[in-house]
């Protein structure tokens, strides 16, 4: 619940203000003291609506906790780990547009390294539970979104004491549309537990959930090869040279015919991988891996298309095309699973993921129109 509550206040705090200082890098003529002012202006943004949510989740603190089932200090707490979570976000947003994947790597490994060894020793030596879990996670953001505000200064990336409007203007023109996105996106990748769990019990859940961190998998794949094919497609679409944006979309069409061929594979072979790894108890859950890989193979092409939109910089259809999805999936949940069960939750998540991702292609020929037809 805890992690829960950190995915929904992402969509208000921050505003995906890393997105929009890794948009702004591919910027013409812009300069270094232009680059830091920006990062400045997201920071500023990001230090308003953490106050903001903060005050307001303080107003209503008994409610939640209540309604989540989380001690009061833990929902206070959330607030400061997403925030924290969003500056760190801003550095490694950084390296990433500048091909740093060394740097990127590093940090990410090793704030992971503290996260574990810190909840193993508060979870197993301590014995403090669900509790120790969380203080690791606290622990963790706070303590690389200091090292992350050092490195940016360090690099000569961010210069404190700045007021510049128009880019505080910018940023949020970036942001604020993508809050429904975000709505969305928590109604697609994790609303699907609490329908569950209500219908068919916990323990359901639990065979649920052995399903979806193998189908995980691939989306750990995807969003590493998105990150390091942003900086490459950014360049060539601020090129914008028709030839090279044909080849772009060939490149396209061959790797979706290639995770697509993966997802198929998984349906043969995901049942005895399951059964092998979880054991028999689990068994079930190899009936709907395939499915549930099918839904990540059609975020990955989700991920190949959805680039050209924040490239644009307008980014209100991209929400209203995730939201509509996330709703869709809701519906689909509630009829799916009275009628098949488990396997009607993987059904929905796949058929919800598909749509997404064909929406958001015409939204982003929409914004930036790309030779799908003309490729060959």
């Amino acid at each position: 619940m805890f992690q829960t509550l950190l995915g929904a206040l992402t969509a208000f705090i921050g505003l995906s203000m890393h997105g929009a200082a890794v948009r702004k890098f591919y910027d013409g003529n812009l300069g270094e003291r232009d680059l830091q002012e920006f990062i400045a202006a997201c920071l500023q943004i990001l230090l308003v609506t953490s106050l903001a949510t903060l005050a307001v989740v303080y107003i209503f603190n008994d409610q939640l906790s209540q309604s989540l089932g989380l001690e009061s200090r833990w929902i206070l707490l959330a607030v400061f780990t997403t925030s924290a979570t969003v500056i760190a976000g801003i550095r490694l947003g950084q390296w990433q547009v500048r091909k740093n994947a060394k740097c990127y790597g590093a940090m990410q490994v090793t704030k992971s390294l503290f996260n574990v060894s810190l909840s193993l020793l508060l979870v197993v030596v301590f014995l403090q539970g669900s509790g120790g879990r969380i203080t690791a996670q606290v622990w963790a953001a706070g303590v690389f979104a200091i090292i992350a505000l050092w490195l940016l200064k360090k690099d000569s990336m961010l210069r404190f004491f700045v007021w510049r409007p128009d880019f505080t203007l910018e940023a949020l023109r970036f942001g604020v549309p993508l809050i429904p996105h975000v709505g969305g996106v928590f109604l697609l990748m994790t609303v699907d537990r609490f329908v569950i769990n209500s219908e068919l019990g916990i323990a359901q859940v639990g065979i649920y959930m052995v399903a979806v961190q193998f189908a995980m998998a691939a989306s750990l794949v995807f969003d590493a090869i998105n990150k390091a094919y942003v900086p490459w497609l950014f360049e060539r679409l601020k090129r914008n040279d028709e030839q090279e944006k044909r080849k772009i979309v060939r490149f396209t069409y061959i790797w979706y015919l290639f995770i697509l061929g993966g997802a198929g594979l998984t349906f043969l072979l995901g049942p005895w991988l399951v059964t092998f790894v979880a054991g028999e108890k689990y068994a079930k859950a190899g009936d709907i891996v395939g499915w549930l890989m099918l839904g990540q193979v059609f975020n990955g092409m989700y991920l190949m298309v959805t680039n050209y939109i924040f490239f644009s910089k307008r980014t209100g259809l991209l929400s209203i095309a995730t939201m509509f999805s996330g709703v869709v999936n809701l519906v689909l949940l509630l009829i799916l699973i009275r009628q098949f069960g488990l396997e009607g939750a993987a059904y929905a998540f796949c058929i919800s993921m598909g749509l997404r991702f064909l929406l958001t292609w015409f939204v982003a020929q929409k914004r930036h129109p790309m030779p799908w037809l003309k490729a060959f």
